[in-house]
């Protein structure tokens, strides 16, 4: 039976993870604020999230991505609309800048802001050292098995040999028992031959040249 890893992802981890983050991308949050609030609920790191988010929940939610951020581009559209005399720095350009990031999309000076560049390196610094836990834990797993691997062949190689040493020991014995049964095997037809010839009439020669039977 395959063992279950304590630190694997279940499918309803997974569904709040696709949930808040598809949320935070529609209010036009940063997913490292999603990522943040999905660690504090599930109890893991946001890096851990960010890792899981981008390696395997991602692909499987591309057409809800693209409605998020439609609905996203409408929410600020309002707030545009609402609000167009005074300048301001829009949330979107927090979320373009991890969104084209990770779609190599070329980033502009008027996407970037110094807290939505630290908060991206922040980020993607966390999803690093996820990477390189995972790598640990897989090595640290190989090792294991490599040692488990070691220990077999060397039981292998034990019972290897006294498996031999059971059939030279079997050989000897066999050997033996044939010699006993040959022994005993002899001393039977001799004691048949004794006792043949016990049974026998002997006889002896008197003077007179007459033979006489000896009781």
């Amino acid at each position: 039976m395959t063992a279950v890893r304590q630190d694997a992802w279940s499918p309803d981890d997974d569904l709040i993870l696709a949930e808040v983050t598809l949320r935070h991308i529609r209010e036009g949050s940063t997913q490292l604020a999603a990522f943040e609030e999905v660690g504090e609920r599930i109890g893991r790191t946001s890096a851990a999230c960010g890792f899981r988010w981008n390696s395997c929940v991602r692909k499987r939610y591309e057409d809800a991505i693209q409605i998020a951020k439609q609905q996203r581009q409408k929410r600020n559209y309002m707030k545009k609309q609402t609000y167009a005399a005074a300048p301001h720095v829009s949330s979107i350009h927090v979320v373009d800048v991890e969104e084209r990031a990770y779609k190599n999309d070329p980033l502009t000076e008027e996407s970037l802001s110094i807290d939505t560049v630290i908060r991206f390196l922040r980020q993607w610094k966390g999803t690093y050292q996820e990477l390189n836990r995972q790598i640990k834990s897989l090595e640290r797993d190989l090792r294991e098995k490599d040692e488990e691997l070691h220990t077999l062949r060397e039981i292998n190689e034990r019972l290897s040999l006294e498996v031999n040493n059971a059939q030279t020991d079997y050989r000897a014995v066999n050997d033996d028992y044939k010699t006993l049964i040959q022994i005993m095997d002899r001393a039977r037809r001799l004691t048949v031959l004794t006792e043949e010839d016990e049974a026998k009439p002997r006889f002896k020669m008197d003077a007179n040249g007459n033979l006489e039977r000896i009781e």
